[in-house]
């Protein structure tokens, strides 16, 4: 799955503005994280369509990068996220970053989670059928 990464200056409303150019483009954001340093600040967001949000973004003079990410269903209960990660490190994998989301059609929790080496997730991905 490809994740948008919008970089934003760290000012007052910037945030806002480029939430309301996705408001305006009509984008459903399914997920989101927003970390930030002094100066700048990078949101990520799952959404339908990244390849055609991102050019509009861009369009609106918004620096935009692709990312490609991995979305795993997580058992929703106490122990669950754990489980996952631990078959994930018995297989080597390292995670970059992840954030989670529930989904409430289905009552899934779900992580997304950028990872150092996609071969080795794409590996514990199918012995564990984790997506």
């Amino acid at each position: 799955m490809l994740q948008l990464s919008v970089f934003l200056e760290n000012t007052k409303g910037r945030l806002a503005e480029v939430l309301n150019l996705l408001a305006e483009f009509n984008v459903n954001i399914r997920a989101l994280s927003l970390a930030d340093t002094k100066d700048y600040g990078v949101l990520r967001v799952i959404v339908e369509n990244p390849e055609e949000v991102a050019e509009k973004l861009k369009d609106r003079n918004c620096v935009v990068k692709l990312t490609p990410v991995w979305v795993l269903r997580v058992p929703d209960r106490p122990g669950g996220l754990a489980e996952v990660l631990n078959k994930l490190v018995s297989e080597g994998v390292i995670v970059e970053y992840m954030y989670a989301f529930v989904e409430r059609e289905n009552e899934q929790a779900q992580v997304v989670m950028r990872v150092r080496d996609t071969e080795l997730m794409q590996k514990a991905v199918k012995k564990y059928n984790l997506e």
